[in-house]
């Protein structure tokens, strides 16, 4: 990928830069063509990816929407990102861009919806989709850190959006807990409905043990929300300060208090010091996210998403380890991370044939659903994989709403002495 962003630059990389479609969102058919256009093979692995799963429970746990303000979203990135003093960054966004199917600037957050929406309607077709929108970072004192918020998607433009096609998605808001108005801002989208939040530690400026969150905490238990957060190492952001905030034992302390949480990616990359040993010497952090999992007290508690384990860049012990673990499988959900499948230069289906989750012949008829709809490909390949230890899939239940997460039921009060 280095010498991808070197290439970029001295080339004079722009929007349109040849190269970008190549690892982005070069794809050789629309969405709509997938019925008429896959190969009976290729169909037949895709309702085999069906066959044991309730539709209208299936459930993303983790699509992003983005946008650039266009036609007054609010959405907002930072200028770093399109700058060519940032030739990394400026090569990330373009590639996100080029991935979520944007080439009109003026209609990029539209651009961006309505893709998102044929995908899902000529994919799955059902299920409920979790789109996320994304907090600045702030200070410890509660005002906003502008210079180091990459991006940022306002919980009202989300909740719009989901509520255009209700079907199909389900909002999902950020607040970061250091806000002055953190707690407010959970009371009121909660009485809208709403019961997941959104963290990205490393890149919000978020440590999850700081005392500051007790209250945002305590809100989130009253109010019945679940933290959906990630854990480990994120690309996104660059000082080792920030990599800190990452470490899956931060969230021991909402843990302890009775907070649910859904670990992003199983915190799968990276690692951080062990804060529980002498010495604090470094771990892998899906180690540490085991060691969580492995609790009895967290057991409906703590949860993991599987989103952007099959990315090449993450393949390995948490993927083949997962899989493995079947008394896990009831504590995960599905996430695709969109629009991170549909990056071409992260699916290598080869590697999956060379490591033995799946058989080559698979791996030609995924290619296919592939160039259809990246969207559902990730599915489809995750129903596909097997263990090579163990020959064994992810259960079922995993693509499936998970009932440890869903809302309680308030208990009938008890009838009075007298009543009827």
């Amino acid at each position: 990928m280095k010498r991808l962003i070197g290439l970029c630059f001295c080339l004079g990389l722009s929007a349109g830069c040849f190269i970008i479609d190549g690892v982005g969102g070069a794809f050789s058919y629309e969405p709509e063509e997938l019925d008429s256009g896959l190969s009976p093979g290729a169909k037949e692995l895709v309702q085999r990816a069906f066959a044991d799963v309730d539709r209208a429970k299936l459930a993303d746990y983790h699509v992003h929407l983005a946008g650039m303000g266009a036609g007054g979203t609010g959405n907002w990135v930072n200028p770093k990102m399109s700058s060519f003093w940032h030739p990394g960054k400026r090569v990330r966004y373009s590639v996100y861009l080029s991935a979520g199917g944007i080439d009109d600037m003026e209609r990029a957050d539209q651009q961006y919806v309505e893709r998102l929406v044929r995908l899902v309607r000529h994919g799955k077709g059902a299920g409920k989709f979790h789109l996320l929108a994304f907090d600045r970072h702030y200070h410890p004192d509660g005002s906003i850190d502008q210079e180091h918020t990459e991006f940022y998607v306002p919980n009202e433009y989300v909740y719009s959006v989901a509520q255009k096609d209700p079907d199909i998605f389900v909002p999902v808001i950020s607040v970061h807990p250091y806000r002055k108005d953190a707690v407010e801002a959970l009371e009121k989208w909660a009485a809208k409905g709403v019961r997941l939040i959104k963290w990205l530690p490393n890149a919000m400026g978020i440590d999850p043990s700081n005392p500051l969150c007790d209250k945002f905490y305590a809100a989130m238990r009253r109010l019945d929300m679940v933290l959906l957060t990630h854990a480990g190492e994120e690309k996104a952001v660059e000082a080792e300060a920030d990599q800190l905030l990452g470490n899956p034992l931060h969230l021991r302390r909402p843990l302890d208090q009775g907070t649910k949480i859904i670990v992003a990616h199983c915190a799968s990359r990276g690692q951080n010091p062990d804060l529980e040993t002498e010495g604090e010497p470094l771990v892998d952090n899906f180690d540490l996210f085991l060691r969580l999992m492995g609790e009895p007290k967290y057991d409906g508690l703590l949860f993991g998403d599987i989103s952007a384990l099959t990315l090449v860049q993450r393949m390995g012990k948490p993927l083949a380890g997962l899989l493995e673990r079947e008394d896990l499988h009831h504590r995960l959900v599905d996430g695709s991370d969109y629009p991170l499948p549909a990056i071409n230069i992260l699916i290598h289906t080869g590697k999956f044939v060379e490591q033995g989750y799946i058989r080559p012949e698979e791996e030609d008829l995924l290619n296919e659903v592939y160039e259809y709809n990246p969207l559902l490909f990730d599915y489809v390949l995750k129903r596909t994989l097997r263990s090579p230890k163990t020959g064994k899939p992810f259960s079922a239940k995993v693509f499936e709403l998970n009932p440890g997460l869903a809302p309680k039921i308030e208990s009938p009060p008890e009838p009075q002495e007298g009543s009827e």
